[in-house]
């Protein structure tokens, strides 16, 4: 089986980019994030022409997460179990414990059974800034995300599991191109990147760099300053696994190619191939 991950920063722009990348590639299930849409304005016809089933949660023109699946989706769960919402706003950001208001949930997170793989697609919190109230939320959420993966384990310790997606952590200081241009900001901080590695104590393998292991080998260039022909990247997305799949994995691939042309995403596509 072959399941990919790409934030497609729009799927109605796109739509027929992916259809084509999907016919390309081969791929047979397709975890797609950053939507931008309602569950109503989603182009299922297209894919369905295309021979896929989509499973998608979007409330709004932000955000939102889908499957895109030729092996079956069953299943669907629009959320994970304990995931936080975000009260939004400045009156957020300054109210007390008593009278913050309620946290909005947001479309990040999308599970469904996959051709015998429950795969989750996420759209982790951006964090925005260090001092930002999103900062919190993010970390909140990756802990939420770690502690119920690390239950799904313990409940199926023979579980295929792979949580894929936009994770907006760079683990590793090779995973920007100028890691002094990052100092004070998101996405490098210790305790974003003790929260992405704390799921390797729950029990998963992050398998895109076990295969995939070369520095700056970027999956997302902002559409500023010339970063894509400059190499101005970042490695952003990833896919942890439970051991049950890992042991499947034979190959990864990061399609740079999609990042080229009129239209392309600001991120590429992540291809892990399954025996």
């Amino acid at each position: 089986m072959r399941l990919a991950s790409w934030n497609v920063n729009s799927i109605r722009a796109r739509a027929d980019r992916v259809v084509a990348f999907l016919e390309r590639s081969g791929t047979d299930v397709l975890a797609v994030q950053e939507t931008k849409c309602r569950d109503d304005q989603f182009p299922y016809l297209t894919f369905e022409a295309a021979g896929y089933e989509v499973a998608h949660v979007g409330f709004s023109q932000w955000n939102g997460v889908a499957l895109i699946s030729r092996v079956g989706i069953e299943d669907v769960a629009t959320s994970f179990a304990g995931q936080p919402g975000f009260a939004k706003g400045a009156a957020a950001a300054e109210a007390t414990a008593e009278d913050a208001p309620d946290p909005v949930h947001e479309a990040r997170a999308l599970g469904a059974t996959c051709g015998g793989v429950r795969v989750w697609s996420l759209y982790v919190p951006n964090g925005r800034a260090l001092a930002d109230p999103h900062y919190a939320y993010k970390l909140a959420w990756l802990e939420a995300l770690r502690a119920e993966s690390a239950r799904w384990l313990a409940d199926d310790p023979a579980a295929q599991v792979a949580m894929v997606g936009d994770w907006n952590v760079a683990p590793l200081d090779t995973d920007v191109w100028n890691i002094s241009l990052f100092d004070g900001a998101t996405h490098v901080s210790a305790p974003e990147r003790a929260a992405f590695a704390a799921f390797a104590g729950a029990g998963y393998r992050e398998v895109s760099r076990e295969h995939l292991p070369a520095e700056r080998t970027y999956t997302y260039w902002d559409y500023k300053q010339l970063s894509f022909p400059r190499n101005y990247g970042m490695r952003i997305d990833f896919t942890w696994a439970s051991p049950a799949l890992a042991g499947r994995v034979t190959g990864v691939t990061i399609d740079r190619e999609e990042r080229k042309g009129k239209g392309a995403s600001d991120h590429v596509p992540v291809i892990l191939d399954l025996a």
